[in-house]
């Protein structure tokens, strides 16, 4: 059996790492990075035995190549032994007991016991201002050489064990009232830092990066920038959980001008109150069964579609060839949907509008998988760059769904609000009313509150805005007309009647009308 022999540095398939990984010539491979062990066809089998007793071996030389000095070598107990360089690691009362050796080729052995402090722990106190902990021994001496006398200290067995090794020196770094954590500028690096970080005392944690032309410390003093390491030290930024934000950040999000909205509504009563339609809301339009809630967002699509808006229409209670009839008619003001009409008017309105348009629609093949629709959302607006979302409607949804309808309804609420906010788009969502106990229901005119949205409270609590229509589909003349009422206006609070609109159905246009004047107790005796 012969052992095998180091080949050359490569790529780590497991952590990215450019260098780490070290191929063998039996085929084996190990990175020193994340301590992934491969092994070969023909690997030799290794023992690794840790001797109970260790003697320093080498002397403390000035590392040219590194730019560390004798000094700081026979501080830290870094002695070169031939082409070996040896790390010697003491307990926290200054007794030897280890070493870690690292041959040219990168490999790493031990003697002595597997180290249970950070390496220099033993060299400073356990209380102070600031100490840095680095990611390999040669990174916490180039620290020290760029900020001597400071407490550096490094993890004993790179970023792989950072988490551990951080845990058990948690009693020591306690008495310091800042810990810098500064890993090497990899991905490895960057997750053992917020790995550490979680452990320790929250509002202590800082972590520190160098810019993207060094890959860690070493290397930046290597390259004789020790300037690069202070700037680094000194700028490290407060370690926060995902999720929490210091206000003294947002100075360029809360002075960026941006208009008050991203396009107008069609109609000057809905403007005036919920003030345009913006990226980033989510608004419900709601009303009772055959009200006109689909004609009304059709109204809305073909505004924005001819203002040259991406939009994204899913209308999952009716075909695309209806779905697209429907928009064509309302852009050209003709029902292209009713009756019988000749290929050429359909092509005239087709070039007119769905050949010039911006437009994407949804063909389930009849599948309504709120997995699968969350997911053509998120294709529509981060794949196709659609800024606004017409979804019709929520029931339809929530019919691939079995359990509790209030449950489904908060779950659906919570995953649209969260796609909202993480693609910026304007979502408008169709959701039906729950029936009510009056003598008057809402398609007699019935008036709709939020409370009588259809199955949870959550599609009032997550929307922006809701907009409920109100019409007697029985009514003739003026008392057909349908009311738009504001229910919630999260933008500027202003709610109530926005505007009256009647239908004409000759053209699948609405024509608005100034609504007449709530009855109001308080002035009307």
């Amino acid at each position: 059996m012969s052992e095998s022999e180091f080949l050359r540095h490569e790529p780590c398939p497991s952590c990215g790492s450019s260098d780490a990984n070290s191929l063998y010539s039996d085929g084996h491979s190990y990175c020193f990075s994340c301590h992934t062990y491969t092994p070969g066809e023909d690997a030799v089998e290794h023992i690794h035995q840790m001797t109970t007793s260790i003697s320093m071996r080498g002397s403390a030389e000035r590392l040219h190549k590194r730019r560390i000095s004798e000094k700081v070598c026979k501080q830290y107990h870094i002695h070169k032994d031939g082409q070996v360089l040896r790390f010697y690691y003491f307990s926290e009362s200054g007794v030897l007991e280890g070493c870690k050796s690292k041959t040219k080729d990168k490999l790493f052995t031990y003697e002595g016991n597997v180290p249970g402090t950070l390496f220099g722990q033993h060299l400073f106190p356990a209380t102070g201002k600031r100490v840095v902990i680095t990611e390999g021994e040669l990174d916490a001496a180039s620290c020290q050489e760029a900020m001597p006398g400071w407490p550096m200290v490094s993890l004993p067995s790179g970023a792989a064990s950072a988490k551990k090794a951080i845990q058990r020196a948690i009693p020591w770094l306690q008495g310091y009232e800042e810990i810098v954590l500064f890993f090497d500028n990899d991905a490895p690096g960057r997750k053992a830092a917020e790995e550490a970080a979680s452990v320790l005392p929250p509002g202590k944690v800082k972590i520190a990066s160098l810019k993207d032309d060094y890959k860690d410390a070493s290397d930046a003093l290597s390259n004789n920038d020790s300037d690069a390491l202070r700037r680094a030290i000194w700028d490290a930024r407060e370690y926060r959980p995902d999720g929490i934000v210091d206000g003294k950040s947002l100075l360029e999000l809360v002075t960026t001008p941006t208009p008050p909205a991203d396009h107008e509504y069609p109609f000057r009563g809905i403007q005036n109150k919920l003030h345009g339609i913006r990226y980033g809301e989510l608004v419900t339009i709601t009303a009772g069964s055959g009200i006109g809630k689909s004609s009304f967002c059709r109204e809305l699509a073909t505004d924005l579609l001819n203002k040259g808006e991406r939009v994204g229409y899913l209308a999952l209670e009716e075909s695309n060839r209806r779905t697209a009839l429907g928009l064509m008619s309302a852009a050209v003001g003709k029902s292209l949907h009713i009756g019988e009409h000749d290929r050429k008017t359909l092509t005239d309105a087709y070039e007119k509008t769905l050949a010039d348009w911006n437009l994407y629609l949804f063909d389930g093949f009849g599948s309504f998988d709120p997995d699968l629709i969350y997911n053509r959302i998120e294709y529509l607006a981060t794949g196709l760059d659609a800024k606004v979302i017409f979804l019709d409607h929520l029931s339809i949804l929530l019919s691939g769904l079995d359990g509790d309808e209030r449950r489904m309804i908060d779950t659906t609420m919570t995953r649209l609000r969260s796609l909202v906010e993480r693609t910026g788009v304007a979502m408008f969502l169709v959701s039906h009313l729950r029936r009510t106990s009056n003598d008057t229901p809402h398609e007699e005119g019935a008036r709709v509150t939020l409370g009588q949205l259809r199955g949870s409270a959550a599609i009032a609590q997550l929307s922006d805005g809701v907009i409920a229509l109100e019409r007697d589909q029985q009514a003739t003349s003026k008392r057909g007309d349908t009311t738009v009422r504001i229910l919630k206006n999260r933008y500027s609070g202003e709610v109530g009647v926005a505007c009256n609109l009647s239908y004409d159905l000759a053209s699948c246009k609405f024509n608005e009308t100034q609504a007449e004047p709530e009855f109001d107790a308080t002035t009307d005796f």
